[in-house]
């Protein structure tokens, strides 16, 4: 499959092929198929950031009984490696600098 290249930004959770703003805090270059698993793990992402939000109006759940919140914090660490596996020089360096991954 073709690859192409990609803007990432984690905090939007934007993919995009065009550069636009600040959509580029990460760049990738990724197949269709690829992009399709990140766009899911954003997604799944969101999904938990909504549950913890609701969990967090919630006060007798203590926070590190929190599933969603666990979830996200699962899925942004998937998102980065992701992200640093098929980003370029620049994007590796980055994340490395980060120090988010155990790499």
């Amino acid at each position: 499959m073709e690859r192409k290249k990609y803007y990432v930004n984690i905090g939007t959770q934007e993919i995009s092929q065009v550069q636009v703003g600040d959509n580029d805090e990460f760049i990738i270059s990724a197949t269709d198929e690829e992009v399709y698993q990140l766009r899911e793990m954003m997604n799944q992402m969101y999904n938990a950031d909504i549950h913890a939000f609701w969990r967090a109006h919630t006060p007798i759940v203590p926070y590190h009984n929190d599933k969603p919140n666990d979830d996200f914090d699962d899925g942004i660490l998937n998102a980065f490696q992701m992200i640093h596996d098929l980003g370029d020089d620049t994007t590796r360096k980055h994340i490395e600098k980060m120090g988010v991954l155990d790499l």
